[in-house]
């Protein structure tokens, strides 16, 4: 699996980046009128949690 090394300021840059993202893609969600668009701004959101979480457990561990 790949990785990528990032120094502790750069993982807390990358987090701001991506709950920024993950804000404006909840409202761009809850203005979706098409359900398929939906489900692909969903999963784009899942994702993205995913990720903010693993870079939660790289500053923990």
């Amino acid at each position: 699996m790949p990785q990528i090394e990032l120094a502790p300021e750069e993982i807390e840059m990358l987090r701001a980046i991506l709950e920024s993202y993950l804000s404006d893609l909840r409202m761009e969600i809850s203005h979706t009128d098409s359900m398929d668009f939906r489900e692909g701004l969903k999963k784009r959101e899942v994702f993205l949690k995913k990720m903010l979480r693993q870079l939660e457990a790289t500053v923990e561990g």
